[in-house]
């Protein structure tokens, strides 16, 4: 599912095994986990309900740094971010920013074309593999 530069990815999981499996998932792969954050927790500090909702922020410089210098504000949308929600009938789902859609966003071009290739294939892969979904 695309919608508005965003992709969903069902998941075999809970919220909260989902980011586990993806904390996992991008460690392994070399990558920086620089936040995650519980807002379902954070709405009951607050007296709110909320049904559970994680976001995981991570990245690596190798991969972002290229398409801040074709157009320095594209790090308004880095480090990546991805995140895990429980949806009205109780499906869980991981949701990202398309890298495409951020190239198209931001204006980039052929400086971080490359980068943004590259991004895209791997959001796919760790999203999948955290979601337990079959790539075939």
């Amino acid at each position: 599912m695309t919608e508005n530069g965003l992709v969903s990815v069902e998941s075999r999981f809970g919220v909260a095994e989902t980011i586990d499996q993806l904390v996992d998932t991008v460690t392994r792969a070399g990558l920086r986990i620089f936040a995650r954050v519980d807002h379902a927790a954070g709405a009951r500090e607050v007296g709110a309900a909320l049904r559970p909702t994680e976001l995981l922020i991570f990245g690596h410089p190798k991969g972002g740094t290229p398409l801040m210098q074709d157009r320095q504000l594209a790090g308004i949308d880095l480090p990546i971010k991805a995140l895990a929600w429980e949806d009205e009938q109780g499906k869980v789902w991981l949701s990202y920013n398309d890298a495409h859609w951020l190239a198209e966003r931001h204006g980039l071009g052929d400086a971080s074309r490359d980068a943004v290739a590259a991004i895209a294939t791997g959001m796919k892969k760790v999203v999948a593999a955290a979601a337990g979904v079959d790539q075939s």
